[in-house]
């Protein structure tokens, strides 16, 4: 049997005990080991003081690598003592880890978030840990893919990305979720179980998580940052997108109007990964990039865990590069895409009846068309094209 494929962002790790360990923790719960993420390494790492780090007040500690002592040094993100539970580390040699006295610098993800809601409400708090949460999940497989990942606020004020997390008012117009300009906006509320279950069921939406409203907005701030172009110079993708999705130059607001009004066309499945991608090319493209990052992350977990689509015991009839459209030939990629696309079919299948045999809802409930698959597959060359 072949080997599982390395995984691109690890998820599986082991404590300095040998006790495994995983992407959430700060502190192996067998040996009590404290714990944090680099994020450049893509390594859940078991730490050791290193005495206080030379900011003025010796307020904070420097961390190192157990037993390497002329290793790295780090500090702990900020937020790891905050209702966040950040366990991401700030390494010293980054250029944007500036110290100043008393105040630890934050780690490469927590950075990114702008606004918070008033964490004096204790709701708040627990939708800030589960935001936090996903967003360090997203952080870290867009970091793994190569994508540029800078805040807005502090190392790209230009084309950086930033993250506003609120709650909607009395008096004050609701939060929307969406995207604007390299600011994305998230509705606390969505951290709600029930808030999003009763939303997921009102929209007629097979799927509804954190995760996915935030891939699905980072979809369309890579639009701008990797097709789009920046200034009056088109991206060298814009044609290939037009092409392969739609004109996004038709009228948004109407389109999103006619669509809830009227909903899906009847034959969405057949060129859609989703409904609500049928009612512009914008939204086709956000929701495509969302399912890339779905298979993408699902794999590299189930990889790390030594499990592949390759070696479970359910076969599909499989893509072929003919499926691909002219592009297949333009791509030397593709056979490492059909291996990772053909790999998530396989995987995914067995993943629903492991759903069902619990009887909650299937794990992954679309089904991949042709069309689909070469947007998707323009997706993965964008990814994948040099800076």
């Amino acid at each position: 049997m072949a080997a599982v494929p390395r995984p691109l962002t690890p998820r599986a790790f082991r404590c300095r005990c040998g006790r495994p360990v995983f992407f959430r923790n700060s502190e192996c719960l067998a040996c009590h080991t404290p714990l944090g993420y680099d994020p450049a390494l893509r390594q859940l790492l078991p730490l050791e003081p290193s005495g206080p780090a030379a900011s003025g007040d010796g307020a904070m500690t420097l961390w190192r690598v157990c037993g390497r002592p002329r290793g790295r040094l780090y500090l702990r993100c900020p937020n790891l003592n905050t209702a966040a539970g950040c366990n991401w580390l700030v390494d010293l040699a980054d250029d944007h880890a500036t110290l100043s006295p008393g105040q630890a610098p934050l780690c490469r993800c927590c950075r990114l978030t702008r606004t918070l809601p008033d964490l004096s409400v204790a709701e708040n708090r627990t939708w800030w840990l589960r935001i936090a949460q996903a967003q360090r999940r997203l952080v870290s497989a867009l970091m793994g893919l190569g994508l540029p990942v800078k805040a807005r606020t502090s190392e790209d004020p230009a084309r950086g990305l930033v993250f506003d997390v609120l709650v909607s008012l009395p008096g004050q117009p609701r939060v929307m979720t969406g995207h604007a300009d390299g600011v994305i906006t998230l509705d606390a509320e969505e951290a709600d179980d029930a808030r999003r279950e009763q939303r997921r069921t009102a929209m007629g939406e097979p799927y509804r998580t954190l995760l996915g409203h935030l891939r699905h907005e980072t979809g369309h701030y890579y639009w701008q940052r990797l097709v789009q172009g920046h200034g009056d110079e088109s991206g060298p993708w814009i044609d290939v997108f037009r092409h392969t999705f739609g004109d996004e130059r038709q009228d948004y607001a109407a389109a999103l109007q006619a669509h809830y009004q009227r909903g899906a066309p009847a034959d969405w499945p057949e060129r859609f990964v989703s409904a609500y991608a049928s009612c512009h090319p914008w939204e086709d493209w956000a929701e495509t990039w969302a399912h890339y990052l779905h298979l993408r992350d699902t794999l590299d977990t189930a990889r790390s865990f030594g499990v592949d689509g390759e070696t479970v015991e359910l076969s599909y009839e499989r893509f072929q590069r003919a499926d691909l459209g002219p592009a297949g030939d333009e791509d030397a990629q593709a056979p490492a895409f059909l291996t990772l696309v053909n790999g998530w079919m396989e995987l995914s299948g067995v993943l629903n009846e492991l759903s069902r045999s619990m009887g909650v809802h299937d794990f992954y409930p679309f089904v991949l068309s042709k069309p689909a698959l070469r947007k998707l597959h323009l997706v993965h060359r964008v990814i994948g094209a040099p800076a």
